[in-house]
């Protein structure tokens, strides 16, 4: 697939926005209602405002692929069948949610559990609707997985409490420990399953060839033309035009900045007090996962490009 940075940017941002809520909201159910003095309802307060600021630019990003972006509210009513249509219902619900709850927070209210139960939920959802986007689609074989789902929502997370890590090293450093631990746990756990879905994705044999497309048995066919005289829609939106070995290289990249360095910068900037260094964590981080994102996109091998790249 030609990966399309509006989507690229909708989903990583999002994902950081809904990993540090997830923090946030953790945070207070870990302190308990007797802990939560006036210094902490500030931190959650500006917290869920960064948080709803990553999922607002998340938002805006997902315009540049819409055709009629104006006509936008239409693929909401097809939320029965549609996984893209409830994430579109699911973004604004948990927008709302996170700005109640920082709204509640700032105030010193007391319904903030509620808020953010609810809100929690809309976060887990917004989640799944994302992943099943891709995963639904089985006939894009590298896509059609749980491990897509379980990445979207580890990576999200692992961003979210990288950048968590950081507002509490400048608004409440008694949390930066903890915080780190977190970030280093679940970016662990990203490792792992994305790495499990990069192994099984290298081992996929394509259910499609130009035998079974044509009806044709012998063992040797040799396609002479594409079917174009030029570019088409079919050949610039199905198909990244790069090379092997730029795939090749974003791969290593985005395993180096998304895991291992990030987690260098986290334990370096924990020992030495640094925000400095925790900042470039979350910053490292989330470059290396606009590149796995790009990757994850043009990873994915459209059946049509039998016909439509593949030339002799």
């Amino acid at each position: 697939m030609n990966p399309p940075f509006s989507a690229i940017f909708l989903t990583t941002l999002i994902g950081a926005g809904q990993g540090l809520f997830l923090v946030l909201f953790g945070t207070e159910l870990w302190l308990g209602a007797s802990a939560m003095a006036s210094r902490a309802h500030t931190f959650l307060g500006i917290g869920s405002v960064v948080s709803l600021a990553l999922t607002a630019g998340g938002l805006i990003a997902s315009l540049f692929h819409l055709g009629q972006p104006q006509r936008a509210w239409r693929g909401m009513t097809m939320w029965r069948t549609s996984w893209l249509a409830r994430e579109g219902i699911a973004l604004p619900l948990f927008m709302a949610g996170v700005f109640f709850y920082g709204l509640a927070h700032l105030m010193e209210a007391d319904a903030t559990r509620l808020i953010g139960s609810v809100t929690a939920l809309l976060c887990l959802t917004l989640y799944v609707c994302t992943g099943m986007i891709y995963v639904c689609i089985r006939f894009l074989q590298e896509w059609a997985s749980p491990l897509t789902l379980v990445n979207y929502l580890l990576l999200g997370c692992a961003s979210g409490a990288t950048l968590a890590t950081v507002l509490a090293a400048i608004q409440a450093p008694g949390l930066v420990i903890p915080y780190a631990q977190l970030a280093a746990l679940i970016t662990l756990l990203g490792l792992v399953t994305r790495g499990a879905s990069l192994v099984r994705n290298a081992r996929l044999k394509p259910k499609s060839t130009l035998q079974s497309a044509i009806g044709i048995k012998h063992p040797r066919i040799v396609q002479k033309a594409q079917g174009f005289m030029g570019g088409s829609f079919n050949t610039r939106e199905f198909f990244h035009g790069r090379t092997v070995a730029m795939l090749r290289s974003v791969k290593w990249a985005f395993l180096l900045l998304v895991f291992p360095v990030p987690l260098l910068c986290l334990a370096m900037g924990v020992a030495q007090g640094s925000t400095s260094l925790l900042l470039a964590a979350f910053t490292i981080q989330y470059v290396g996962l606009i590149a796995e994102r790009w990757f994850f996109f043009a990873q994915a091998n459209h059946p049509q490009n039998l016909y439509y790249q593949t030339i002799s």
